[in-house]
């Protein structure tokens, strides 16, 4: 799947939650496949690549690192 691609759901989603809602990975990386979930260590990456913040129950955590769910969202101002 290109980056790109990627980085317009992301960035789509990230947008429509505004700067007080997240949303999951996985939810871009089922817009993007029915086989959605080879696509999540692309997704966590592109993520981080475009600045999206990624946090566990409200602490920021590093996307590329983490085990387990997370949420992503826009970044704090």
């Amino acid at each position: 799947m290109d980056d790109q691609k990627i980085a317009t759901v992301l960035l789509a989603l990230a947008e429509a939650r505004g700067a007080t809602r997240s949303f999951c990975p996985s939810e871009a990386a089922r817009r993007l496949s029915a086989d959605w979930r080879p696509l999540m260590p692309n997704v966590r990456r592109v993520g981080a690549e475009v600045g999206l913040r990624a946090t566990r129950k409200g602490i920021d955590i590093d996307p590329l690192t983490a085990r387990g769910p997370f949420r992503f969202s826009k970044p704090s101002p």
